[in-house]
């Protein structure tokens, strides 16, 4: 059984940096792609980034437009972690993120679209203040 845990959330001032962390147990397939989303009060759970070993990806990295230059996705494999780097944060960035899991069974589905994720943690809350 598949287990996603998220860390690193917190409050920080506009303009700060944050490091959130998602550990993944229980994955023993090779195809998979591992991805954040993030929710604000009242909003609909929103794509941030993903990266990808399903089919030929080898690890490609997609990002939602509006996070591109400031957020980073990257994997440590061997501690089956997933990182987000968050670097000049906002107001707006304040949200529950949440990782999820992808086994590639539903690769019709767009990779932004929280159907196509199997797998999901608990969330980190993440409060960023002017």
């Amino acid at each position: 059984q598949v287990q996603l845990v998220e860390s690193g959330g917190g409050s920080v001032q506009a303009g700060g940096s944050l490091r959130l962390s998602c550990s993944a147990s229980g994955r023993t397939f090779r195809n998979y792609a591992m991805a954040w989303f993030r929710q604000g009060a009242r909003q609909e759970r929103e794509f941030l980034a993903a990266i990808s070993y399903i089919m030929w990806d080898d690890g490609a990295t997609y990002y939602e437009d509006s996070v591109t230059g400031r957020f980073t996705i990257s994997e440590d494999d061997a501690k089956n972690t997933l990182y987000l780097q968050m670097n000049n944060l906002q107001p707006d960035d304040t949200a529950v993120y949440y990782c999820a899991l992808d086994r590639g069974t539903r690769t019709t589905v767009a990779r932004t679209a929280p159907f196509r994720y199997e797998y999901w943690g608990q969330g980190t809350q993440v409060t960023v203040s002017a």
